[in-house]
């Protein structure tokens, strides 16, 4: 099953939806049009600088335009209910490792999958595995990350997913004392509000 027929196969069997990064080019425009195209919601969040970058033509459902990555990362987190990484590079493995850090902390308690496809996350889950075993990540945060080599087989798993940890911590509540505490720092929180609302 390519990735064109697993989301369709998402839409009719499973009634899924799209929640992803706003680009209209690359695998993820792909995607984003196939489920567009089979009917199923598409919502695309894009900060407003990466617009011109990622965005060719007309893109397809809603586009949600914020005004960095953080907001970016904590609006997917929000709408979404679990989260796949297809084959990606730096970006992907970033948000891949956020959400896997999002879940150990408690904020949210959604799946996290990784597509696997021909083996491509092996040196990624290889490298947790000993790092489990060295002692550095506990086996129940191991366990966050569900693998498989397919895109049915994946969201098959996904569905029967039980999380780890309960939600702990919750974003909204806590915000006024980060904006606090990381203003005298001199950073910038954009947004986290909203991240465990599920």
């Amino acid at each position: 099953m390519n990735l064109l027929d697993f989301f369709s196969w998402c839409q009719v069997e499973r009634g899924i939806d799209l929640v992803y990064g706003g680009g209209s080019i690359g695998l993820m425009g792909l995607v984003s049009h196939a489920v567009h195209d089979g009917g199923r919601h598409v919502i695309g969040v894009i900060p407003k600088s990466l617009m011109p970058r990622e965005v060719t033509g007309e893109p397809v459902g809603e586009v949600r335009a914020v005004s960095g990555m953080h907001e970016r990362k904590a609006e997917m987190a929000r709408f979404a209910d679990a989260f796949i990484a297809l084959p990606g590079g730096y970006g992907t493995l970033e948000e891949l490792l956020e959400v896997i850090t999002w879940a150990q902390l408690g904020i949210h308690k959604k799946p996290v999958g990784l597509l696997n496809v021909d083996g491509f996350y092996d040196p990624l889950l290889s490298f947790i595995d000993m790092a489990v075993n060295e002692g550095f990540i506990k086996e129940d945060a191991r366990r966050i990350i569900i693998s498989a080599p397919t895109a049915k087989e994946l969201v098959l798993k996904l569905e029967e997913y039980v999380p780890e940890y309960e939600v702990g911590l919750v974003w909204e509540d806590q915000m006024p004392a980060a904006v606090a505490a990381t203003a005298a720092h001199g950073f910038a929180p954009e947004l986290e509000p909203g991240i465990a609302s599920s």
